[in-house]
């Protein structure tokens, strides 16, 4: 994934990756938003899909978990992944690599008009 790098140190695997489908529609949603956010909740809706916001209208706070500052070529600001701290609980041990599919998901996810959807594939740590 070299288009799309998530910033770790030096030995760390990133915790959140995006798929090359993911990264552009990422940059599609960012001429049209600016700049962009994650926030992963495992809540209704959608279960526990990513939900794509302008950056900063999902307020996070304490009780939510910063995973990744994910670096999307065409974009100039990383665009930030965020997951409720209880959801990180479950998936702490794993990589989340963020992809697209097509279909309706979420309305309050910004790629809903798009006719896709932004979804978690996941690996457990380790395992590869």
């Amino acid at each position: 994934m070299d288009e799309v790098s998530a910033r770790a140190g030096h030995d760390e695997v990133p915790r959140v990756e995006l798929t090359a489908a993911a990264a552009e529609l990422l940059r599609r949603l960012h001429e049209a938003h600016g700049p962009l956010m994650f926030h992963q909740s495992g809540g209704c809706c959608d279960g526990s899909a990513p939900m794509c916001y302008p950056d900063g209208e999902f307020r996070t706070g304490g009780s939510d978990v910063l995973l990744a500052e994910l670096d999307v070529a065409g974009v100039e600001k990383p665009v930030t992944f965020w997951m409720s701290r209880s959801q990180y609980e479950v998936w702490a041990h794993t990589r989340l690599i963020v992809d697209v599919v097509e279909g309706r998901g979420s309305g309050f996810s910004l790629e809903a008009p798009e006719g896709v959807r932004f979804l978690i594939r996941s690996r457990v740590v380790g395992a590869e």
